[in-house]
Order: C-alpha cells, then structure tokens, then sequence
C-alpha cells in the first residue's frame, strides 16, 4: 500500500450461520456500518487465531482456531476509518450458531443472503465476500 495515502490495517473475519441459514454481522459501539465479527490479530497470533478470539470477545461463540475454514484474502475499504484499507483474512465457522452481543458490540443482525441488502454492510461484505457466499441450507 506504500505510496497510496492510504492506512492498512490487517483483520481477521468470521462467516457464521444460524439455522435459517442467515449471515451474522455485528455492528461495533460507535460506528454505523456492520460487519463480520472479527478484529486485529494480537502479537504472535495468527489469522485463525486472531478470528477465533475475536468470535469468542464479540459474540460468545467459541470455534477453535484449527476448525475454521479459510475461505480468502481481500483487500477492502475500511468501514469505520477514513482513508484506510483493510487487508482481511475471512474464515467461515463450521455448523450454525447462536450469537449474543458483548459489551463492545452495539447490535447484531442476522443477514437473509435471499433479500435485499441493507445499504450499511461494510464494503469487505458487500464487494468481495457476499457474492461468493452459498449459505449452508
């Protein structure tokens, strides 16, 4: 990203279903776009890792780190930061899940990939990782 103006911020996400086969995404305390669950690793840690703990302090879903399955890279807008790209590792999770906000999440919604989309889904949802999505049925 050098020369660009632009910030990077490596991240990693999590594509988790409930039994309707709907798409979590969450939305942090202070922003108004929502997203996968996820965040910035910690020193040491890896992408899997990093997206298996932040699934745990977001949501209170707890999936090992070795059982999530990578599903890309991509490079993406940043929802919440002006002039910064993400870099973002997405995992999906394994089996379908119940989620519940902690204190750093403001909401949850659960995404029905076979309606319309809601116009605040972060540009990492909508322009890389939706079009590929065939949710579990």
């Amino acid at each position: 990203m050098t020369g660009t103006g632009t910030d990077l911020i490596v991240v990693s996400a999590v594509c988790v279903y409930n039994q309707e086969g709907h798409l979590l995404t969450v939305r942090k305390r202070g922003t108004d776009k929502f997203m996968h669950p996820g965040g910035k690793p910690e020193p040491g840690e890896t992408a899997a890792e990093a997206a298996s703990r932040e699934l745990f302090e977001e949501v209170g879903i707890e999936v090992a780190a070795d059982r999530l399955e990578p599903f890309g890279v991509w490079l993406a807008v940043a929802a919440n930061e002006a002039a910064t790209t993400i870099e973002a590792t997405v995992f999906t999770a394994p089996g379908t899940w119940e989620a519940h906000p902690s204190a750093e999440i403001a909401e949850i919604r659960w995404l029905d990939l076979d309606a319309p989309l809601p116009a605040d889904l972060a540009p990492l949802l909508t322009d890389h990782v939706i079009p590929l999505l065939t949710p579990p049925k």
